[in-house]
């Protein structure tokens, strides 16, 4: 077998903000793995200030893996390189898939890649200005979303709750679902008293409203907020062995899952085991990928058969980015049969 790997750079159309920052470029790795005249293809993508190998130097981790093909290393020492970088465990897992299934970008056979099935998905309000985050949803509403997730917590509370009055004068909760995502932006004490405010807009949930690391407070917040909790943040870098005990403990309504971020497929699986068990929710979430990584999320979630709205990105965050595999119909997100040269 042969790995090879390329760096790119994306730059974005314009800043993306978070509670952390902002970025305005960032840099992904696409994996290749070759036999037989096959290649499958994966992404590397991690957040800088939220992946546990967002600071890591990646290239030198992947040329060690280049010398582990060509010598045939088993896998089990792939994993063993791996094990403390969850992007570069993504993008493996998604080439060995796509190398599995002819090397045609198609990781996951069935009806959404032959095109016979849609996966809903959410409108996301990037932070920005009152102003700013007014007009963008009003353009998704008017585009067909019929769910849309906020970033709250960097601006004041009351500034955020006239945004979502506005909002649910335009749509009721019938018509509109509303996520919340605080990123861990308040303290425990802080979180119920803002949660209190936003409860009046019917909102479906809210995303790590305290920072993670805190599991007695967050089973507080869990136990006593008006608003059902979601945990996102929370699971970066958990070791399975802790994870049953974190979300029994904890107790959430959700759990946000971010392949890049926590490891990859095989890893999501076993959280959504954990969750299902406790008849925890899920949905699935992009982490600012490129156009191979969105596409291999959205396959890998096409086959749970989840009906709730994912929290998947469609690459236009991009100047330029990597062959789109997917288009969007309103809230609707569909698998592209032809792609262009990577």
């Amino acid at each position: 077998m042969q790995l090879h790997w390329e760096k790119h750079t994306l730059q974005f159309i314009k800043p993306a903000k978070t509670s952390r920052g902002e970025y305005t470029q960032k840099d992904h790795f696409l994996v290749f793995l070759s036999i037989n005249g096959i290649t499958g293809c994966g992404e590397a993508a991690p957040l800088p200030d939220l992946s546990i190998d967002g600071q890591a130097q990646l290239e030198d981790v992947l040329t060690q893996l280049q010398y582990f093909a060509a010598e045939n290393h088993p896998i089990s020492e792939w994993l063993r390189l791996t094990d403390e970088f969850p992007s570069l465990q993504f993008a493996l897992e998604s080439a060995f898939l796509d190398l599995q299934n002819g090397g045609n970008g198609i990781l996951f056979p069935g009806p959404f890649t032959e095109g016979n099935e849609s996966i809903p998905f959410n409108g996301l309000v990037w932070m920005n200005t009152i102003e700013a985050m007014w007009e963008e949803a009003q353009v998704k509403i008017a585009q067909g979303f019929t769910c849309l997730k906020f970033k709250v917590g960097a601006i004041d509370t009351d500034s955020e709750c006239r945004l979502l009055e506005k909002v649910r004068k335009l749509k009721n909760a019938f018509h509109l679902t509303i996520r919340l995502d605080a990123n861990g932006a308040w303290s425990a004490d802080e979180a119920l008293r803002h949660l209190k405010e936003f409860a009046r807009f019917e909102a479906h949930s809210i995303e790590q409203p305290i920072k993670a690391g805190q599991p007695d407070a967050m089973q507080e917040v869990c136990a006593i907020s008006p608003i059902p909790v979601a945990l996102d943040e929370e699971l970066i870098g958990v070791e399975q062995n802790n994870a049953a005990s974190l979300i029994k403990t904890i107790n959430p309504a959700y759990l946000v899952l971010k392949p890049t971020l926590l490891g990859g497929f095989s890893a999501c699986d076993r959280w959504i085991n954990l969750a299902e068990k406790q008849n925890i929710g899920w949905w699935a979430t992009s982490a600012l990928e490129g156009n191979v990584g969105l596409s291999a999320i959205a396959q890998w979630v096409a086959t749970k058969n989840n009906p709730m709205h994912q929290g998947l990105g469609t690459g236009a965050l991009y100047q330029t980015n990597f062959p789109s595999r997917t288009r969007t119909e309103n809230d609707r997100m569909w698998f592209l049969q032809n792609r262009g040269t990577i």
